[in-house]
Order: C-alpha cells, then sequence, then structure tokens
C-alpha cells in the first residue's frame, strides 16, 4: 500500500525542519502555540482552586499535548536525514527533555513541572521569522562566555577563598558573645556570602562593634568585586567583535565564506 504523500520523509523534513517554507512556518507555529498552552496549564495547576475546578479539562489538554508532542518528535527523528546528529543536538535534546516529564510523572510526581523545559522550545523562533541578527548576538555571546570560562572560573574560586576567610574572621570575633548568631563557621560562611553578594537578608547580623565594622567592610568589597565577570565577558565581546575572518571561515559559525562575502550566508555575522 502506497503511502500517503505527506508520510514520506522528504515531505515530513520540509513540514518540519524548513521553516523558510511556508509550511513549515506554519507547523513552527503551530508547535510554538502548543508550548504556550502546555506552559499555561503548567501554571494553572498549581492554583489548588483552578487546578480543582478545571481539573478534567487540564488533564485532556495535558495528555493530547503530550501525544502531539510525542509524535513530532518521533516524526522529527524519522524524517532527520542525520538521525543520531539530531537526537544529540541542543535541539534534539530540548525535544526528547519536553516530552519525558508527564511520562516520568507516574514514577516522581515532582517530575512533572520539569514541564516547563518547553519554553526552551522558543528558541526556534529566531529560525522561524529569520532574525539572524539576534542569532549572530547569541554566537558572540556564546564565544565570549566560552572564552571567560578559564577567567571566571579563577575568580570564582578566588571568590570562594576570600568569602570563607571572611566568615572564619567574623566567627572569630562574634562567637562566645551573647545572643550571637555566629555559632558555627559554616554559618559564618553562609553569612559572607550572602552580604558579599549584597543579597543582604538580615537573618543574621554581628552584634559586636567590631562586627558591625567587618560587616560593613565586606559590604563595600561586594560592591567592588562584583562586577568583574562582567569586565571579563565584556572584553571578550569586543574582541569577538573585532574578530576577523580566518583561512576562509566565519569567525562566529566556523562556515565557510567566500573572499568577497561581506556577511556570512550561515548566521549573517558581517564580516
Amino acid at each position: 500500500m502506497k503511502k500517503p504523500h505527506w508520510l514520506e520523509k522528504e515531505r515530513l523534513y520540509s513540514i518540519m525542519f524548513e521553516s523558510e517554507k511556508p509550511i513549515g512556518r506554519i507547523f513552527d507555529m503551530a508547535v510554538m502555540i502548543a508550548i504556550s498552552l502546555s506552559i499555561i496549564i503548567s501554571f494553572i495547576e498549581t492554583v489548588p482552586s483552578l487546578a480543582h475546578t478545571y481539573k478534567f479539562i487540564l488533564e485532556i489538554l495535558e495528555y493530547l499535548l503530550t501525544f502531539f508532542f510525542t509524535l513530532e518528535y518521533i516524526g522529527r527523528v524519522y524524517c532527520s536525514p542525520r538521525r543520531k546528529e539530531y537526537v544529540l543536538s541542543f535541539f534534539g535534546i530540548i525535544d526528547l527533555l519536553s516530552i519525558l516529564p508527564p511520562y516520568l510523572s507516574y514514577f516522581l510526581p515532582n517530575a512533572r513541572y520539569m514541564i516547563l523545559l518547553r519554553s526552551f522550545r522558543f528558541i526556534r523562533i529566531f529560525r522561524v521569522f529569520k532574525l539572524f541578527s539576534f542569532i549572530n548576538e547569541g554566537y558572540i555571546l556564546m564565544h565570549s562566555l566560552q572564552k571567560s570560562l578559564t577567567k571566571i572560573s579563577v575568580y570564582f574560586l578566588f571568590v570562594l577563598i576570600l568569602v570563607t576567610c571572611l566568615g572564619t574572621l567574623m566567627f572569630m570575633v562574634e562567637s562566645g558573645q551573647p545572643n550571637t548568631q555566629f555559632t558555627d563557621l559554616a554559618t559564618s560562611v553562609y553569612w559572607a556570602i550572602v552580604t558579599m553578594t549584597t543579597v543582604g537578608y538580615g537573618d543574621i547580623t554581628p552584634v559586636t562593634p567590631v562586627g558591625r565594622l567587618l560587616s560593613a567592610f565586606v559590604m563595600l568589597l561586594g560592591y567592588t568585586i562584583i562586577a568583574v565577570p562582567t569586565g571579563i565577558v565584556t572584553a571578550n565581546i569586543i574582541d569577538e567583535t573585532k574578530e576577523k575572518p580566518k583561512d576562509g571561515h566565519c569567525p562566529r559559525c566556523d562556515a565557510m565564506v567566500r573572499k568577497h562575502d561581506h556577511y556570512c550566508s550561515h548566521c549573517g555575522e558581517k564580516l
């Protein structure tokens, strides 16, 4: 028996992956509407009065949406010419994670709230509307963060050592005082982290003049060091925007570019 035209791999691939075509764009928009509805349902289910009143309707909608997303994922795997590449890609992993929570909820009830991972699939909206300038900004940010990772890791280690030392110092000053809240080193380090990051819950406060002076110093210190990671990433972003094509490859997405091209045909980066 001959397959229906829409079940042919080429036709399914055109619908599910080629958003530049009208039918592909319509399908992607339908998926985004389904994702939006699914997220709204998740929020409604956390409101007891609404969840009880509309329980039957919400359950039916969730079953239908789960069935739709499951079929969509199977369809993408089926029609993809490079299945392993799709399954292990960012979108492939997100697509899989977006359909697992309803099934996992039979064993782990709270796993159903992982359904909000479906919101990551909105990233496809950049492809649907051809927002290449935003995609290019994403490439710049991603590469800048990758280049900054080592420096930020060293900085994080330095901050970790610093808050440990400051917490220990505060414990030495405050421990043994009447009504002190610095009863152990772990609590003191927790206070140092909260204070240095300028969060300031106020649940733990020093009672001695020296402790308050140290607390003020940590607060001011927090303002001076909290901007360091931003500066590291910003410097790398500036370097990224000045980067030129290397060996005929785009500096953002590494795609091949021709000698006289002014823009990358893959990601839209200005060369």
